[in-house]
């Protein structure tokens, strides 16, 4: 039988926090918040209950505050002195910043590679790419996310240039909410259809095209998130 106080906690979604699990307490709230707000079970614009959060985790205050002012640094959160803590809503302006960097860093990355790419590259690539195709195939939204998010992993890694690839990250894990909204089946293989493209300047080694292949697959998201947003315009704060 399931907990009463479970049941009318207003953040069941968040599972339990597991004593033995990896990081410390204020990194396991931390990722397991960032989940709840990317995957939107936290919704744009919503108020956060901390002593709510405290109660549904078995933890202090202290962890939880520490979680939230790191999601603050991500721009995922709003800590508003004397009126509490909100879940932000998604900034275009922010999005198309990210977008930006990671348009310079990973299109150049590609025409790098593309200019000398090794058989251990097209490897890890193929076998990501296989794996992509069946996550499209059982509509695996959170499966094909992380394969997404590997695709370009694979490629910063041959890159092997550390403050390159910390740069993109971070601009990545700004983008990761709005990745996850328009992670429809269709977005999904369209995805897949823009790395097989990408690949395929890679094997050719034509750098122009690789990186016309990732200039064109980032742009897709902003393209695709505007007119979005046209449609769905609270939870967007600058419309």
């Amino acid at each position: 039988m399931q907990d009463p106080d479970v049941k009318a906690s207003p953040y069941a979604f968040l599972g339990s926090l597991e004593q033995s699990g990896r990081g410390g307490t204020t990194d396991r709230v931390q990722a397991m918040l960032r989940e709840a707000i990317v995957g939107f079970d936290l919704q744009p614009g919503a108020d956060i209950d901390k002593q709510a959060i405290c109660e549904r985790l078995g933890v202090s205050r202290f962890p939880v505050s520490e979680a939230l002012g790191r999601l603050q640094a991500e721009g995922l959160v709003e800590i508003l002195p004397q009126r509490g803590t909100r879940v932000t809503r998604i900034r275009l302006a922010d999005v198309r910043q990210n977008t930006f960097i990671r348009r310079a860093l990973e299109a150049e990355a590609v025409r790098v590679l593309a200019r000398a790419p090794s058989p251990t590259l097209f490897a890890a690539l193929d076998r990501n790419l296989r794996y992509q195709r069946s996550a499209v195939e059982a509509e695996d939204r959170r499966g094909f996310h992380v394969l997404d998010l590997e695709f370009h992993q694979i490629l910063l890694d041959a890159l092997a240039f550390t403050r390159v690839k910390t740069a993109v990250e971070a601009a990545r894990a700004s983008l990761d909410r709005v990745r996850r909204l328009l992670s429809t089946p269709r977005r999904q293989s369209v995805t897949l259809a823009e790395h097989e493209a990408i690949v395929r300047a890679l094997q050719a080694h034509d750098p122009d095209e690789a990186g016309h292949c990732m200039e064109r697959h980032l742009d897709a998201v902003v393209t695709e998130l505007v007119a979005f947003a046209r449609d769905n315009p609270a939870i967007f704060e600058d419309l």
